[in-house]
């Protein structure tokens, strides 16, 4: 299945594209959802926070009581290190029983605000990010949630800059206009990115190596915008750095190896050629299994090649130390 990982900054409308993913028939788990369901009234979840903050946490209805919690933990690196060790767990077992309900060909679209903030893109096929002029997130804060205009400017103020997300974007949904314009964009990354990548994946078809690449510029279609491709000329261009460097990421992710090589090499215009050295092919290999790539016997010496039809790539192995 496709893991896609979507998030954007309070007032960007990341809600609003996860309801019209979930229109075209994505599979969306909220993940403040989860992390509300982990902790109700008679879970296990539940009790342990009471365990170790105290019943001092818990509402007249036998509810968590958030603001007094927060007040114990957000000042606190140790009380807050205590809570994530009782609620992450939790919340990743749901998430993981949610995604297996999925189909082998479904999209799961992960709804997480701070991704890029947890720097935890490269767990994901894709990274989807909702974007929005900040005056515009401040006047839907303003006046559709009635939150003050300096809360709203302190609440963007600490989250991640937009510079940061589009680092981290593979996708980019311009969301500045109306609530159709949204769901056209995200209508046009549903059939020409995620349903393509899906049954690519499902059916183990590598994505197309484009005849006539042109690899300088962003892909742009109406409000929809795609990462730009490395240029295949031995170091990523300025243009395609981030690209190159998201699938280094997921290539580290995948294998385990936070300091595992990985460079570009010369080859086709328009496609994201990566060489990595490992010490052990066949393992490297085998840990490709679910991925955005699809291992294969190719001419070109690749073991892999992208499924993924927006970003077409080939992956060769080197072993070494």
């Amino acid at each position: 299945m496709l893991r896609i990982g979507l998030t954007g900054g309070i007032g960007a409308g990341k809600s609003a594209a996860a309801a019209a993913l979930a229109g075209f028939g994505a599979v969306v788990i909220d993940a403040d959802r989860l992390a509300r369901e982990v902790v109700e009234p008679g879970t296990p979840g539940l009790a342990a926070i009471v365990e170790a903050f105290g019943p001092e946490v818990l509402a007249a209805d036998g509810s968590l009581d958030r603001p007094k919690l927060g007040k114990i933990v957000f000042g606190s690196d140790s009380a807050r290190a205590r809570l994530n060790a009782i609620t992450h767990p939790l919340i990743g077992a749901l998430t993981a029983s949610r995604a297996a309900d999925a189909p082998p060909d479904g999209v799961v679209v992960h709804d997480i605000p701070l991704i890029v903030e947890g720097n935890s893109g490269a767990g994901f096929h894709l990274v989807v990010v909702v974007m929005a002029p900040e005056d515009v997130r401040i006047r839907r804060l303003t006046e559709l949630r009635g939150m003050p205009v300096e809360d709203a400017k302190a609440r963007i103020g600490v989250q991640a800059t937009d510079e940061q997300r589009v680092a981290a974007a593979d996708v980019l949904l311009d969301n500045a206009g109306t609530p159709d314009e949204l769901r056209e964009a995200v209508g046009e990354l549903w059939t020409e990115r995620l349903l393509p990548y899906a049954n690519n994946l499902a059916g183990g078809t590598p994505a197309e190596l484009p005849p006539n690449p042109v690899a300088s510029d962003p892909l742009v279609s109406g409000r929809l915008a795609f990462a730009p491709l490395q240029a295949g000329a031995g170091t990523p261009d300025p243009s395609a750095a981030g690209a190159f460097g998201r699938a280094a990421a997921r290539l580290r992710f995948l294998l385990r190896t936070p300091d595992l090589p990985v460079d570009s090499t010369p080859g086709l215009p328009g496609v994201l050629d990566l060489r990595v050295t490992v010490p052990d092919a066949e393992a490297a290999t085998a840990a490709l299994d679910g991925s955005g790539w699809i291992v294969g016997a190719f001419p070109d010496g690749a073991v892999a090649y992208s499924a993924d039809p927006g970003a077409p790539g080939r992956l060769f192995f080197e072993v070494g130390a």
